[in-house]
Parts: C-alpha cells; sequence; structure tokens
C-alpha cells in the first residue's frame, strides 16, 4: 500500500470480492493494482470527453513506469449519450485495436461511463475484468460499487444491462474539486438517501454539516464517502442481485428516473431527478397512512440547503410519470412496488401503489 492510501471498505462476495480504496492521488497505486492482479501488456480506459482531458494525463504519468500500455476511448458527456449506440461504437474502437479475456477494462469518470464501461466489460469477450475509477460523488457513493452496469432506453433508465462485479473500486477524492457544484450537490442526493434506508446517524451528521459537503470539504468527504461505500457494502454483500433487500437503494427512484425519462435525460441530474422523487415517494408513504413525524419537512431542509430541488417539473404531466414507472425493474405484472420509508433509518418494499395515491402525492409536492 502506498502513504496516499487513506480507507479500505471491503465489499465481501466470496471469489467476487473486492475494494474500495478511499485516499487522494491513487493513481501509482492503480497502477500497482494491474500490475499485481492482472500483469497485463496493456489496458483499456473508457471516459467520456469531460474527464478524459482532465485525467488522461494523470493516468499516462502513473502507468508510465508500469510499462503497461493505455488505450484511451472517449464517449460523448452527458446521460443521453449512456446507449446501446455508444456502446457499439465502443466495441468496434475497442476490437479493432486488439484485446484478449485479460486485458482489464478502467471505467473511469462519473455514472455515464462508469455505467457504460463496466456494460462493455462485462459483454465482451463475455467478460474481461474491469476497474471502477469514479471521479463524481454520485459514482463515488452508488453507481460504482455493486456490480451494476447498463445502458438507457427511450422506456427507461438502466433497462439494458448486467450484473457484473468490479475488481477494484479507486475513489481519488480529489477530483470533486474539478466538479462543477450542481454535479457535487446531485451526489449528495445519493448520500442523503443513505441516511433515510439505513443510517439515522449519519443523517443527523448531515443536519449538522452539509455545507462543508456542498463547499468540498476534503476531510469530511472521506468520512462520509466511506460510510456511504460500507452502508452499499454491506447491502451488496447481502443481496448482490438485487433479490430482495438491495432493493432498498432504489428510495426516490422509480419516481426519480420517471423524471429523468420524460425531461429525456437532458434536463435533471440524475440526483436532482432522485431528490424529488425521495420527497414524492415519502408523500405516498404519508397517504398510505405511515406515521413518519417530521422527516419529510426535514427531508425537504437538508435537499434545499444542498441545492436540490423538492418539486416536481411542473410541465411534466404526472400521467406521463406514470406511464413511464411502468418499465421500472421493480414493477411486476404491472404493479407499481416502490421503497417507502417507515422511519429515519428504515424502508421496505411497499407493493400495489395506485395511480390515484401517486397523483395525489405529486399534486401534494407541487
Amino acid at each position: 500500500m502506498t502513504a496516499n492510501l487513506s480507507e479500505i471498505v471491503r465489499v465481501d462476495l466470496g471469489d467476487r470480492s473486492y475494494d474500495i480504496e478511499i485516499g487522494v492521488a491513487l493513481w501509482p497505486r492503480l497502477a500497482e493494482s494491474l500490475v499485481e492482479n492482472f500483469h497485463p501488456k496493456r489496458a483499456i480506459v473508457i471516459t467520456d470527453s469531460n474527464v478524459g482531458p482532465l485525467y488522461e494525463p494523470k493516468l499516462e504519468e502513473a502507468f508510465r513506469p508500469s510499462g503497461i500500455e493505455l488505450s484511451y476511448h472517449q464517449m460523448s458527456a452527458g446521460e443521453e449519450h449512456k446507449n446501446l449506440d455508444t456502446v457499439q461504437t465502443l466495441y468496434d474502437e475497442i476490437l479493432s485495436r486488439g484485446c484478449d479475456r485479460k486485458t482489464p477494462v478502467i471505467a473511469m469518470g462519473g455514472g455515464v461511463p462508469g455505467d457504460t464501461g463496466g456494460f462493455v466489460a462485462a459483454t465482451l469477450l463475455r467478460g474481461v475484468p474491469y476497474i471502477q475509477v469514479p471521479t463524481s460523488l454520485l459514482a463515488m457513493v452508488d453507481s460504482s460499487v455493486g456490480g451494476k452496469t447498463g445502458v438507457d432506453t427511450p422506456h427507461g433508465k438502466n433497462l439494458i444491462g448486467a450484473f457484473y462485479q468490479p475488481a477494484l473500486v479507486s475513489v481519488s477524492i480529489d477530483t470533486l474539486e474539478t466538479l462543477p457544484k450542481r454535479e457535487v450537490c446531485a451526489g449528495l442526493a445519493e448520500v442523503i438517501k443513505y441516511g433515510v434506508i439505513w443510517d439515522a446517524k449519519l443523517f443527523e451528521e448531515l443536519e449538522s454539516g452539509i455545507e462543508k459537503l456542498v463547499e468540498g470539504d476534503r476531510d469530511s468527504f472521506i468520512r462520509i464517502v466511506k460510510r456511504c461505500c460500507e452502508i452499499k457494502a454491506e447491502v451488496v454483500s447481502k443481496d448482490e442481485f438485487e433479490s430482495g433487500l438491495r432493493a432498498i437503494l432504489n428510495y426516490g427512484h422509480t419516481v426519480g428516473h420517471a423524471i429523468e425519462a420524460a425531461t429525456e435525460y437532458g434536463e435533471y441530474l440524475h440526483g436532482e431527478g432522485i431528490s424529488v422523487g425521495m420527497v414524492v415517494e415519502t408523500e405516498i408513504a404519508e397517504l398510505l397512512g405511515r406515521d413518519l413525524g417530521d422527516l419529510k419537512p426535514r427531508l425537504k431542509d437538508l435537499f434545499q440547503r444542498a441545492n436540490l430541488p423538492v418539486t416536481p417539473p411542473e410541465h411534466v404531466e404526472p400521467a406521463r410519470i406514470w406511464e413511464l414507472m411502468h418499465s421500472d425493474k421493480k414493477t411486476l405484472g404491472g404493479d407499481i412496488r416502490m421503497v417507502l420509508p417507515s422511519e429515519l433509518g428504515n424502508v421496505d418494499l411497499v407493493p400495489g401503489i395506485t395511480r390515484k395515491v401517486f397523483e395525489k402525492a405529486w399534486g401534494n409536492c407541487g
């Protein structure tokens, strides 16, 4: 281990177990890990047009002593490019340069290149090893951990994909310093989610100091990212393929994903859709008779302090959201199921959400 390595969180999945390394400027350690674990002559880097110019030079410098040749493949930045057309382009580029089943893929960037790169790794030559290098807060605490890979379609988010675990997740907290504040705030939605679904103390810690995170305090981020990764690692270790417990990670996502799809993935960042989704789904929980005390106003206050939206988009009809929610992966036989809070720190999956209840909640939150 290098002196730069700060924290390690283990994702315990038997022979598919791996570490999440959290620290500062971990690029040299990343090169060491590839040499130690794969002994490759070359590696594939999948990133996007925003992240590539920032971090490809750092990768190049860190990997030079290793002798590993890096092959760079940039997709266009933005959720609207997380699709099968992009995947086909990446396949063509990578295969034209040559690779084998031991050639590792480095998926570097936010959730879009992370999900897309992971899907390419899962399907290229029926699976090659890959490493997640998240550079956004949302990717650090959520999408880079747990092996969910995939792309979007006009019918909804992540409807084509695979469960495929990375060999390592390398989190260099300092990459957040180049992230636009809006992107940092969007990632905070997923951080807040962990407090509602699992850890009331985390929620209370965020209430007492979320401004430090909004302003980019490095020490606060290392601590908070580690805690979120611990929670996700525990959930994934118990339910890798989302047959039960892991569904709780989708709190806010049934409505949130539909908002993203309804606005064609160009108006709301993922975390912004999810913050609205969490507010609406909390309202649904209350309409179903759950006594949540002051959870909803506390949740809305925390989102607003993190510069996140709490009201549904006025120009989107609830009927369109209801239609899109039927493509949600938790929906079975047309039955809308949602993850709803029962108290701070605890949620469960609730079937039988009716259109009437949903539309009333949507209106109440407007």
